[in-house]
């Protein structure tokens, strides 16, 4: 048994004040937080100073006392104070060399959050009431929380369909999964989802493709909608409605997928795939975002770690395509139109079954030892990207990486 900070998320509908008052909420808190963000800037390229979270929660409260921005008074102050929090987390991250600086936060394109610590919201009977709200949220509750347990975060969304969501963070209690001795390997793609070393390939449900008429369609009444007005803005949140149903189908399927992975086996063998230099393939990015490797790598991880399971990730130069998993010989090419391929041991391979079984060879090699598979690299002036040892062109027939 392991206690997780787990969080559950659910949709609600606001009645028009709290909407109200969330709307009012969103704005303060990404105002506070560009202005802190401005006077860091500020300080540190004029002054060369840093200035501390404390420092920016007093200037924080002079904001409050001046006639311009006496309006963020009239929101609660604990969701202005965890926007101050969350921009000396992003400084800490930049300072550490694990992000860019950070960014302004844009009114159109930023997340529309706000998130109350436990001294901002009400628990009481499984009804959860924000501060400065006199009714309960109405949360239509998809799944029970943990039995004994309350929320001590909430944190507050609206996406760009204009849904409501609220996220309670909890401390909850997971049970290893059952031991087994099976493992397995997986070949991401784009024809398949993902092949498996057992020979199973998982279907691509390509949901932006099923729903590209229904998006091309709202997109073009939406260019059709004069700019500012509220027809635009109704066709508007007609197209986000399409994106969010493509991003929760697509969610979906990762989730069941990532689950029933780690349930039946103790090993899971995966590439580590630099799915962001991959998108620089004109040709092949719509179709990889489409396949969100990098959300199914997430999912893998920390579901493995939940449940006690090994997650094994060997290197991306690893020639897991060409590599004969009879003989041990590497083809010297190997274009993405060829599906199948016959060694010069006599025998024919699929290429992305031959795949997904050489990533477990490795993968459980890598484990055994305790180290990762890191095989010499080719040499640059190949002309080959050093981002896959495939080249990512695409040549006949569907390409698949």
């Amino acid at each position: 048994m392991q206690q997780v900070k787990r969080a559950f998320k659910y949709r609600f509908y606001p009645t028009g004040e709290q909407a109200a008052e969330l709307s009012r909420t969103f704005g303060c808190v990404r105002l506070v937080y560009n202005k802190a963000l401005e006077e860091r800037t500020r300080a540190w390229y004029g002054e060369q100073r840093r200035i501390s979270y404390v420092q920016s929660s007093a200037v924080l409260t002079a904001w409050k006392k001046t006639e311009e921005l006496a309006f963020l008074a009239e929101v609660s102050s604990v969701p202005l104070q965890q926007a101050l929090r969350h921009l000396q987390t992003a400084f800490g991250n930049f300072f550490a060399q694990r992000a860019k600086y950070p960014r302004f936060k844009s009114r159109k394109k930023s997340r529309a959050s706000a998130e109350y610590t436990r001294s901002a919201f009400t628990w009481r009977l499984g009804r959860l009431t924000l501060a400065k709200m006199a009714e309960p949220l109405d949360i239509r509750w998809s799944r029970p929380l943990p039995e004994g347990t309350e929320p001590t975060t909430v944190t507050v969304s609206r996406d760009a369909a204009g849904r409501w969501f609220v996220s309670l963070l909890c401390q909850d209690t997971i049970a290893p999964a059952p031991a087994t001795t099976h493992a397995v390997g997986l070949d991401a793609g784009i024809t398949s989802l993902v092949t498996l070393s057992t020979g199973e390939k998982v279907a691509n449900p390509r949901h932006e493709r099923r729903d590209g008429a229904r998006l091309a369609r709202a997109q073009r009444e939406l260019s059709r909608k004069a700019k500012g007005s509220a027809n635009r803005e109704k066709a508007r949140r007609k197209v986000a409605r399409v994106h969010a149903r493509i991003a929760d189908r697509r969610r979906d399927v990762l989730h069941k997928l990532s689950t029933r992975l780690v349930r039946e086996n103790q090993t899971v063998v995966i590439e580590d795939l630099s799915v962001r230099n991959l998108l620089k393939n004109g040709t092949l990015a719509r179709a990889i975002s489409d396949a969100s490797w990098t959300q199914l790598r997430v999912m893998l991880e920390y579901k493995c770690a939940w449940y006690g399971r090994e997650l094994v990730v060997i290197d991306r130069f690893f020639p897991s395509s060409k590599l004969c998993g009879n003989c041990g010989t590497v083809r010297g090419k190997l274009p993405l139109n060829v599906r199948e391929w016959t060694c010069v041991c006599g025998a024919v391979h699929d290429r992305d079954v031959n795949a997904a079984r050489n990533i477990l060879a490795a993968g459980l090699a890598a484990s055994a030892c305790g180290d990762g598979v890191r095989p010499q690299r080719e040499s640059s002036r190949t002309g080959r990207s050093s981002v896959k040892q495939e080249p990512q062109r695409a040549t006949a027939g569907i390409p698949r990486l």
